[in-house]
């Protein structure tokens, strides 16, 4: 039909024609031509270069224009955040002068590996033990000893009086002793440093780690003494801990003594721990006061048994000795303690020196801090006990001036 509807505009409509039938490929030809494509491929990519080799890429940039330097202090605004650093350091250097401690920085001020070294807050520093001097190998450990030129423990390692130049000359002076250290690091840490760095420590002998914690508190500025264990009356119901000095030990103790005294190093005398019966027996006491005294070593009584006799065997051989005056550790309670450390302020005040003892309980050494940094205020020397001995040994001085 060649009617308008069916050719319009004119156009007439081409023959139909039949698809020709699609060509077809051998499998070889087919094969041929993907490998002719591969190569096309192939020579077509982007090289590498440098063949495969190891390299890098750096991306280059136009350097950057210095900054003008900074204005003078006195002409800059407000701080900028360039400078909070230098502001911090200086802030931290004050907080360590102010604390009494020393921040050593590895690597720099900006290093952040930090070694705190903790001054005495009185600027008294004692020397480092042990000193070879004074010290010599015994079955046990180090054991202290007096030097060839005469040199003593009790001198070498006490904690030099120094006399507050507020108080009057020949104020008079008080000795605090607390003892029980050692034992656990903790509590003897708190003691150490809550306790003014005149206020004498004694340690006792069977803490694990007891060196090295009588060995901080002399850094810190504290005289040391050691607690010896000794014989109670109760004993063995009551026993103070291995090696304690007995009446009965065959060799008059000496072995024991020797391994209490190997426990640590530093000392400038020994102290009782106990020792009700042992302190009685005038024979026993000549025995240990003797070797104690020939190691170049006070002794402190801590005056718990009215029975001692320490005190006259000290005398008759000439062993350089102290006693304590009140144990603060009386009733356990604030107004007992209370009342004993009034009772030491005026002992102290009417024979010019007196010590007191209390064991290192936090009730105790709390209120014993506060009452030795006031005392100064009071007119009265707080002073290590070996500034108050009763006597000193042949050859030295009465005293410390």
């Amino acid at each position: 039909m060649t009617d308008e509807l069916n050719a319009p505009l004119g156009r007439t409509r081409p023959p139909r024609t039949e698809p020709a039938a699609p060509r077809r490929y051998s499998a070889r030809a087919v094969a041929g031509g993907a490998a002719a494509l591969a190569l096309a491929l192939l020579y077509l990519a982007p090289r590498d270069p440098f063949g495969g080799e190891p390299h890098a890429v750096a991306r280059i940039e136009a350097a950057k224009t210095p900054e003008p330097p900074a204005a003078p202090a006195a002409a800059q605004g407000p701080q900028s955040a360039s400078q909070e650093p230098k502001a911090d350091a200086t802030a931290a250097q004050m907080f360590e002068e102010a604390a009494g401690v020393k921040v050593t920085r590895r690597g720099g001020e900006g290093g952040t590996a930090r070694i705190i070294h903790v001054e005495p807050a009185s600027g008294v520093r004692l020397p480092a033990a042990p000193d070879r001097r004074v010290t010599e190998k015994g079955p046990h450990g180090q054991l202290p000893k007096i030097g060839p030129d005469g040199a003593r423990p009790m001198d070498v390692y006490a904690r030099p009086f120094v006399a507050s130049t507020a108080l009057a000359p020949g104020a008079p002076r008080l000795a605090l002793i607390i003892g029980g250290l050692g034992l656990n690091a903790g509590s003897t840490m708190q003691a150490v440093d809550q306790l003014p760095d005149e206020v004498t420590l004694a340690f006792a002998p069977y803490g694990a780690d007891v060196d090295r914690l009588a060995q901080q508190a002399r850094a810190r500025g504290h005289e040391t003494l050691l607690q010896a264990p000794m014989e109670p009356f109760d004993y063995p119901h009551n026993n103070p801990g291995p090696h304690t000095l007995t009446t009965a030990a065959p060799d008059g103790g000496s072995d024991d003594l020797h391994w209490l005294m190997s426990r640590f190093t530093g000392y400038a005398g020994v102290m009782n721990h106990l020792g009700g019966r042992f302190s009685a027996d005038e024979s026993a006491m000549s025995g240990a006061l003797g070797e104690i005294a020939q190691r170049g070593l006070f002794y402190v009584d801590d005056g718990a048994s009215p029975q001692s006799r320490a005190g006259d065997v000290a005398r008759a051989i000439g062993a350089p000795f102290a006693q304590v005056d009140v144990n603060l550790d009386e009733g356990g309670r604030t107004e007992p303690l209370e009342a004993a450390l009034a009772r030491l302020e005026t002992l102290a005040r009417g024979k010019g020196a007196a010590i007191g003892f209390a064991n290192a309980t936090p009730a105790a050494v709390a209120r014993i801090a506060r009452f030795a940094r006031d005392l100064e205020r009071r007119g009265i020397a707080i002073a290590p006990v070996s500034a108050t001995l009763a006597a000193r040994g042949a050859g030295a001085a009465q005293g410390r001036k």
